[in-house]
């Protein structure tokens, strides 16, 4: 079996489906993917571990014409808030990467990739968003670009 590892420590990818985990501050309940030494609203330290949905709603999106050389362009970018507290940003994938599309997009589900493969075999795998088939609005056009 190949290795993976994961591209990000907050993307869990064992044996079942992949899921996100934010860091919980005890006191407040704020989330966070990086480490802190406090709670960001009161201070305080502890944090717990929080399994995070895999589904959610795209808040907000771009759509990125330039990148590093061969990271395929455009690509949407969005940021999501997930069911059940939690705001992540990811890209999408799945759909056309015309604006106009892409603004049809309201529900999504967590996916994952093979973002790379090292001179060992190791995959790493990155996280994206692709529509949930029950949340894509009807309305707006689509013109195939893309």
């Amino acid at each position: 079996m190949t290795a993976r590892i994961p591209i990000v420590d907050y993307l869990v990818i064992d044996d079942g489906e992949p899921y996100l985990v934010a860091h919980e501050a005890v006191g407040s309940g704020a989330l966070t993917f990086t480490r802190r030494n406090a709670d960001p609203v009161s201070g305080e330290p502890g944090f717990v571990p929080r399994r995070l949905a895999t589904t959610g709603t795209v808040r907000a999106f771009t759509v990125v014409h330039r990148d590093a050389p061969g990271v395929e362009v455009p690509y949407a970018s969005v940021v999501v808030a997930l069911d059940g507290g939690g705001v992540v940003r990811g890209r999408l994938v799945g759909t056309s990467r015309h604006p106009r599309n892409v603004a049809t997009i309201e529900r999504v589900r967590l996916t994952t990739f093979v973002a790379g493969v090292d001179d060992h075999g190791t995959e790493a795998i990155a996280f994206a968003f692709e529509p949930d088939a029950a949340g894509v609005a009807v309305a707006g056009g689509g013109d195939g670009d893309g």
